[in-house]
């Protein structure tokens, strides 16, 4: 029997780059994929080439802006009601933005796509991952953290914004959320781990203009890893029974391995969680006297 015969998979950013790839390996693995993606035309190209590498594997895809706290609660009730579990979520997508640019929800997309997606839909599958216990949560996060530290007063960049600053936050987020989360999820049989994929060769940054673009291809050409590298400790994280107990975790090149002092601090994790639940409107209100 294939290693995920039969469980559910749901895996965003899965149009393209390390994702797309990761959504393949667990459709060879047997896995049933819920693909969550943006563009129409990726996703239609997506399915077709999960089902040329797996022609069994049963396989579907979900239209999100995962920018959009809007988009990613209508996603989440979605899946909600489509699916009676969800074996693995793979937190996935994810971009670099070099210029400031505010979502309809007055969030730094950076900080909206690359953390708060992350943080709400994994909220919002909590009861679908519980009814699949033992099931996991796989965060791809990233070695750009290390340097990075939270401001609280200024969490989104509103005063200083650096592209690449605002990326490193947002995947120093993503451990301390993956570190709260393993916390809360003791003895439910959910277990969640983080890892870094390497500076994989992909679509990445191509979002951005001008030398910022540029700049960034040629390092690819001369330093990535290929996306087949770049997958290969998430799909480990997602599929292998080495790591079925394992929680709260940071892995590099399908390894345990230890982040930086920043992203260790349970404080900040879980003063994080607690501002990333107010934002999604997840906080109880508070009763005025």
């Amino acid at each position: 029997m294939a290693a995920l015969e039969g469980k559910i998979c749901v895996v965003t950013g899965a149009t393209s780059g390390i994702g797309l790839v990761t959504a393949e390996h667990l459709g060879a693995m047997g896995a049933r994929l819920v693909l969550v993606g943006r563009d129409t035309a990726k996703g239609e190209a997506a399915l077709l080439r999960v089902r040329r590498r797996a022609p069994r594997v049963q396989a579907e895809i979900h239209y999100a802006d995962l920018a959009r706290l809007e988009d990613v609660r209508r996603l989440g009730a979605a899946l909600a009601a489509a699916l009676p579990r969800v074996d693995v979520l793979v937190n996935n997508a994810g971009a670099i933005f070099r210029r400031r640019d505010v979502t309809r929800d007055g969030l730094e997309r950076t900080y909206a796509l690359n953390h708060m997606a992350y943080f709400l839909l994994t909220a919002l599958l909590k009861e679908r991952l519980a009814a699949a216990a033992p099931s996991r949560i796989v965060s791809v996060a990233s070695e750009a953290h290390r340097g990075a530290t939270l401001d609280f007063d200024d969490l989104q960049g509103a005063r200083h914004y650096s592209g690449w600053t605002a990326y490193q936050r947002s995947k120093l987020c993503n451990i301390l959320f993956t570190r709260e989360l393993a916390r809360r999820l003791q003895g439910t049989g959910i277990t969640a781990n983080c890892l870094h994929p390497g500076f994989v060769a992909s679509g990445f940054g191509d979002n951005n203009d001008g030398a910022f673009r540029v700049a960034l291809s040629i390092a690819k050409r001369l330093f990535a890893i290929s996306e087949e590298k770049g997958a290969a400790t998430t799909v480990y994280l997602a599929s292998s029974p080495e790591v079925q107990d394992t929680n709260g975790l940071y892995f590099k090149g399908c390894r345990p391995a230890f982040p930086s002092a920043a992203a260790q601090d349970d404080g900040a994790a879980r003063r994080l969680w607690e501002e990333s639940a107010r934002l999604a409107g997840l906080s109880p209100p508070r009763r005025v006297c």
